[in-house]
């Protein structure tokens, strides 16, 4: 396959119908959703010429680890639905590409079954901290065990988007053999996700006494969260939108980036999710200031098109037009992009 969007059809094709539009749908009218990928398409790139040298270099440092490319797995939930192996699969991709895994609190596999699959991969580990404090621990405490390199605490979320197609579908509850396993208690079994409104910047501070680990916060969009998020020891922000599934209409993440970049002021790394699907969307971000993008749905799609293997090109095949655009727009490393290089073209 030659496209993200040909894996995208080929998992359509493979999935329950139930499942695939779990995986690809968005809140409400779904406008944000569309919007994320169509904001990259109004923008352009704007290469510079004979400025030449041999290889590429596409590596970044992200919180003291190295990963190959400027390309992370983003957190999504429920990996068996598209493949048996599950987070195992994507893990093992993630490690054969040198980049970096975060797994999700509402993996339908252990966080230490994952790390146990792929000893060689970055993981690092999604959560929404619950107002269950105590168990919130517990799950950070199962994180660090299993080799976590960092929380990425999601904050976008103080009740669940409403999702139409999943209503319609009546999809509400995972197949039998199938449960969030991160979110088993002992005695007490698998215990729900509870997205709570009561989520605040003192829940930050107690989680943050909890761990050493470092913290991402995911799911920012206003620069005066993200100025607010450097104040209070984030040592990163994620600029995103829930893949378009939590609330409708909130502006693309792209279109947000440079008021964020703009707020952080180099204090801390900025990353991206939402719409990218091209090694060209992954330029323009880097251009535009974020030092990584995450992509999430993609990696899905090749995991359901052909498990591990499928993941894997999936990866492969962003690393290889992020290395082409990279050569056309006359860049020797990642770094070299900047946002004169970054048109809005239409």
């Amino acid at each position: 396959m030659f496209s993200l969007r040909e894996f995208e059809a080929l998992a359509r094709e493979r999935l329950d119908p139930a499942h695939y539009d779990y995986f690809a749908g968005g809140a409400g009218d779904e406008v944000t959703l569309r919007a994320n990928e169509a904001a990259f398409g109004r923008l352009a790139l704007l290469p510079r010429v004979l400025r030449g040298a041999e290889k590429r270099q596409l590596d970044v440092t992200l919180l003291g680890r190295r990963a190959a490319m400027p390309v992370l797995v983003a957190p999504t939930a429920f990996h068996r639905l598209a493949h048996p192996e599950g987070e195992r699969a994507t893990a093992r991709a993630v490690a054969a590409a040198e980049t970096i895994m975060i797994v999700s609190m509402a993996s339908t596999v252990a966080i230490e079954d994952v790390a146990v699959a792929a000893p060689e991969a970055t993981l690092w580990f999604q959560l929404y901290i619950q107002p269950d404090m105590a168990f919130t621990e517990s799950i950070v405490r199962r994180a660090e065990a299993a080799g976590c390199r960092a929380l990425v605490v999601t904050v976008d979320s103080p009740a669940r988007g409403r999702r139409e197609r999943e209503l319609r579908h009546g999809f509400d509850d995972l197949p039998d053999g199938m449960c969030c396993e991160n979110l088993r208690d002992g005695d007490a079994g698998v215990r729900p996700i509870v997205m709570s409104p009561s989520i605040s910047w003192e829940h930050f501070h107690r989680l943050r006494e909890i761990t050493a680990l470092p913290i991402v916060l995911k799911g920012i969009l206003h620069p005066e969260d993200a100025r607010t998020a450097i104040l209070h020891g984030a040592a990163a922000v994620m600029v995103s939108n829930h893949g378009g599934r939590q609330l409708d209409t909130v502006p693309t993440t792209i279109e947000m980036l440079p008021e964020i970049v703009a707020a952080v002021c180099g204090a801390v790394p900025v990353l991206l999710d939402g719409g990218v699907r091209r090694g060209t969307d992954v330029l323009k971000a880097l251009a535009l200031g974020a030092d990584a993008v995450a992509v999430g749905r993609p990696v899905v799609w090749g995991l359901a098109a052909d498990g591990e293997r499928g993941a894997g090109q999936v990866l492969g095949l962003l690393r290889a037009e992020i290395e082409q655009a990279l050569t056309l727009c006359g860049c020797v490393s990642v770094h070299d992009l900047d946002p004169g290089m970054v048109r809005r073209s239409c």
